[in-house]
Order: structure tokens, then C-alpha cells, then sequence
């Protein structure tokens, strides 16, 4: 059994430790928010945190994220993450939306620790996660305003 808190709730799973933490989320628990994308750890359709740190899930073994705590779009909570929801909504960020949850786990992540990020530490910490519709400029509008909305 391996076991870890997931969106502040422990869990244990009967899995194989090599077996990649995006399967673990989707197929064995059953959570879905968490997208599968490109496998290679290339697109951040499948970006989770881990203890707070925004990593790949497909690349990230169920093994590796023993004893940790892990978050999913599911359970993302706090001010930065209310405000990157209220941005990414207010400024109708997503197009087709597949990528959109790995976008907000990583843009939550940069605005808890960079509360008011310039356009390249933006660009920076978004890097690696790839939006088919390119809609890299709302993003960007949508994480400044996120920033403005902290400040409020």
C-alpha cells in the first residue's frame, strides 16, 4: 500500500509503485480534473502539486509522492487560487479547456510564491504548459489580473 494526503485527504492505494500518480488519480481514485495529455511530461495537461510544487503527473511515480501531499484541480484552494479562478472566468481565458487545468495548477503555484509577477517570471513559470488554442495572451491578462485581484 502506498499512501499520501490527497486534497487534504489521506489515501492509500493498492497500486505498483513504478505506476505513473496521473493513473493513480484518474483510474484508481477517480478523480478526472487531472488531464492526460502528451505522457512525456512536455504539454502540463497533467500538472499536479506536490507539496505545493506544480510537477508532471504523468512522470511523477505514485511511489514518489509517499507520505506527501498531493493536489489536484479538485482540491485547489486558497487566495491564489481563488483569484486565479475569478481571473481565468472573468477574462474567458479557456477555448477548447483541455489544458486549462494544468494551466491553473501551475499559474496558482506561481502566484503563491510571486504575488505580483512581471510578463517574463510569467512566462518563466508557465513554460511547458502548452495550450493547442493559444490563448498564451489571456493567460498571461488573466494571471496579472489574478495578481490585482489578491491585492484588493
Amino acid at each position: 500500500m502506498i499512501t499520501f494526503t490527497l486534497n487534504n485527504e489521506k489515501r492509500s492505494v493498492d497500486a505498483d509503485p513504478d505506476t505513473p500518480l496521473l493513473w493513480v488519480i484518474r483510474d484508481e481514485i477517480g478523480l478526472t480534473g487531472t488531464k492526460f495529455g502528451c505522457g512525456a511530461g512536455l504539454c502540463g495537461a497533467c500538472t499536479v502539486h506536490l507539496d505545493g510544487e506544480p510537477v508532471r503527473s504523468c512522470q511523477t511515480l505514485v511511489s514518489d509522492a509517499t507520505d506527501l501531499n498531493i493536489t489536484t484541480i479538485e482540491g485547489i484552494n486558497g487566495k491564489a487560487a481563488k483569484a486565479i479562478q475569478t481571473a481565468w472566468e472573468e477574462i474567458e481565458v479557456p477555448q477548447c479547456g483541455y489544458c486549462q487545468s494544468g494551466q491553473i495548477m501551475s499559474a496558482t503555484s506561481l502566484l503563491a510564491q510571486n504575488p505580483k509577477p512581471s510578463d517574463a517570471e510569467i512566462d518563466e513559470a508557465m513554460n511547458g504548459n502548452v495550450c493547442r488554442c493559444a490563448t498564451y495572451v489571456r493567460i498571461r491578462k488573466a494571471i496579472h489580473h489574478a495578481s490585482d485581484l489578491m491585492e484588493a
